[in-house]
Parts: structure tokens; C-alpha cells; sequence
């Protein structure tokens, strides 16, 4: 063990109620505080939500010793808090937090120490303890303990962090698009591991992929499934846009890859609709590597990179080599969405509460 992870520990019964020996990994002395990205784009949070309770942010601990951390056993939600002129409000959160539940069924867990209700609760008291106006939000469910690899030796834990957020894909991004590149590893089969659920370990073949893009000098990789079909991103869901196809000469049509071998994105599902009410047919279809390459536009979206064109994918220019009309248009209406400027803001966007000062544990 790196010593800096276990500084400062002397496994008193406050940092280790775990069975047997368990050490508990704090936050406050992990790499990922010294990180330039972090320091650039996310603005320190003060309290946390563990279990039932607002914490102090210096009390977030995961244990060591645990199927979470040893395994990447825990299910995860990834949210956006946006300023508007009504104040924070929180983007899509019933449909995220549905998926959040849907994802700790999907891996077995029988019993849940959360309801739906509860996770709303906890996501906005989080918000509003930490006086953020925007900011991104990670609820999760770990499973602690476990380790004789079945759900039923653990117990399932429920924390809520948020961060003020910047960019995700740098400044420019959003404005010239990105340099991506097909990469070596492939999507996980839906037999390999479950899909559909956004499982933590199931982002370590994202992390692969996207080291190997990075080095390679790309901004984003794009993953195959194991059919050879595009798949999606390392993080988010991918769009294809092309005229003259299928005898409709002068009309452009998106397509979106199948919904059975990627996540189900919830910003991907809010720009199909978006795209459809300015008069876009969308259609779901397998996309090869090829078509990419000739496509008049390629954008990708998810909830921290928003909707971001791609310029370039293996050394080929895409369209223009910049952002093209359909993708500045999706850009502009989502961003009407989410400042509370658009028709569907009303539905989307949910008010963050005042805080309740009684969930403040001190």
C-alpha cells in the first residue's frame, strides 16, 4: 500500500467499525485532491451524504476491505445541478434515479437501504448543504464487506458527493469539437457483465481505452461492441448525422446506435427527443467504423460532457472539422433546456430545496 493512503490512521473504532481488519480509505488524502484536472474544474464540496445523514466532507470514507473497492462492486448515478434564473435545479432526476435503483436490481442487491424518495432527498439536501448553484452529483450504492464474492455476505451502503463543475472536455470543446480514435478494446459482451447497469467496474475497460487515446494524442475514444459495430464512447453515448441516404435527398437523418449493447444514455434519450421536435428524424441502426469516417457529423453526449461534436476520428476529418449545424443546434437547445429557457424545462428541471438543517449530522 502507497503510505499516503494510510496516513493518519490508527484504526481507532470511529475510522474502523468494519468486521475483521479494516482500514478505511480517506478522501482528503487521495491523489485524486492534487490532480490539475480537479483543481481546474471541481470546486471543493464541505458536507457529503452518508447513509441517512449530511457528513462533514472530511468523514467520506469508503472501507478498504470491501467488495466496492476490492471488486468495483457498486452501482453509480452521474447528475447535473444547473443554475438557472429560479434558482439550482437538477436535470432529468427522477429518470436518473430510477436508473440508479434499476442498476442496484439489476446486480442482485435484494434490499436497499434507500427509496427512490430518499435518494431525491439526499441529492438535494447535498446540494443545498454545499450552497452550490451547478454542480455534478454522484449518488452511489456500494456494497461493504463481501468479501466472500456473494451480495448476501455484505451490506449495501448509500453515499451522495457533489462538486462544482466546469468542463469536462476542455474549454474548446464544445465550439471546434474533438479528436477521437476507434480503440483497441472492445464494449463488454451483455453476457460478460450486465450492461445495462452502470456498474463501477465496468468503466475499468474505459479508463483502458481512454489511456491508450490520450497517449495516442486523441481527446476520446470510441468503442466497438463485440459485433464490430460502433458501441458508444468511454462515457458517452455517440450520434451519426448524414443526407441523401436512403432516397431522402436533401434531408439529413441522425442515427443513434442500438440500444441493446450500450447504457442507455438519459442525455442521448433528451436529444433524440430535442432533435425530433426541430424536425430531424432519428433512427436507432448499427453503425460501422467506416460510416463514421464519411458522415457529415459525429457528436457524442452524457451528462458531464453535454453534447460535444467530433472534428477528427483516426486521422479523418469529420464534415467540416469543426461542430456542424446539427450538432450547434442540439447544443443550443440543450443548453436552453438547462438554464430553464426551453418548453421542456418545466419537465426536466426539478427546484433544489432549501436545506432541512435537521439532516445535518454534527
Amino acid at each position: 500500500m502507497p503510505g499516503h493512503v494510510l496516513r493518519d490512521m490508527s484504526f481507532r473504532p470511529s475510522l474502523a467499525p468494519c468486521r475483521g481488519w479494516a482500514a478505511q480509505v480517506i478522501l482528503r488524502h487521495s491523489s485524486w485532491v492534487k490532480d490539475s484536472f480537479i483543481k481546474e474544474n471541481m470546486g471543493a464540496a464541505r458536507y457529503i451524504w452518508i447513509d441517512d445523514s449530511l457528513r462533514p466532507a472530511s468523514e467520506g470514507v469508503v472501507p478498504f476491505v470491501s467488495a466496492a473497492v476490492q471488486f468495483g462492486f457498486s452501482v453509480f448515478e452521474g447528475i447535473r445541478c444547473y443554475s438557472t434564473d429560479k434558482g439550482p435545479a437538477v436535470f432529468r432526476m427522477d429518470e436518473h434515479v430510477e436508473r440508479l435503483l434499476d442498476s442496484a436490481h439489476i446486480v442482485g442487491f435484494r434490499e436497499l437501504p434507500v427509496t427512490a424518495e430518499q435518494v431525491k432527498t439526499a441529492i438535494n439536501q447535498t446540494i443545498a448543504a454545499n450552497e452550490f448553484s451547478a454542480c455534478y452529483i454522484r449518488p452511489m450504492i456500494y456494497l461493504d464487506g463481501a468479501m466472500m464474492m456473494t451480495v448476501e455476505s455484505g451490506q449495501p451502503r448509500f453515499v451522495v458527493a457533489v462538486w462544482e463543475w466546469k468542463n469536462f472536455l476542455g474549454a474548446e470543446a464544445k465550439e471546434r469539437g474533438i479528436r477521437a480514435n476507434i480503440a483497441s478494446f472492445t464494449r463488454l459482451h451483455p453476457n460478460i457483465m450486465m450492461t445495462k447497469a452502470k456498474v463501477s467496474g465496468n468503466y475499468v475497460s474505459s479508463i483502458l481505452a481512454k489511456t491508450e487515446s490520450h497517449r495516442a494524442g486523441f481527446d476520446e475514444a470510441i468503442m466497438l461492441g463485440p459485433d464490430g459495430y460502433v458501441a458508444e464512447c468511454t462515457g458517452e453515448n455517440l450520434f451519426v448525422v448524414r443526407k441523401n441516404v436512403r432516397g431522402n435527398v436533401g434531408n439529413k437523418i441522425i442515427s443513434t446506435t442500438p440500444r441493446a449493447g450500450i447504457l442507455e444514455g438519459i442525455t442521448r434519450d433528451s436529444l433524440i427527443m430535442l432533435a425530433r421536435d426541430l424536425g430531424y428524424s432519428v433512427v436507432e441502426e448499427p453503425i460501422s467504423r467506416d460510416q463514421l469516417y464519411v458522415a457529415d457529423e459525429v457528436f457524442v453526449c452524457g451528462t458531464a460532457a453535454e453534447v460535444v461534436g467530433l472534428r477528427e476520428i483516426d486521422f479523418r476529418v469529420i464534415g467540416d472539422g469543426k461542430a456542424g449545424p446539427v450538432t450547434r443546434a442540439l447544443q443550443h437547445e440543450f443548453d436552453r433546456v438547462v438554464s430553464g429557457r426551453h418548453v421542456r424545462s418545466a419537465q426536466w428541471l426539478a427546484p433544489v430545496p432549501a436545506l432541512n438543517a435537521a439532516a445535518v449530522r454534527r
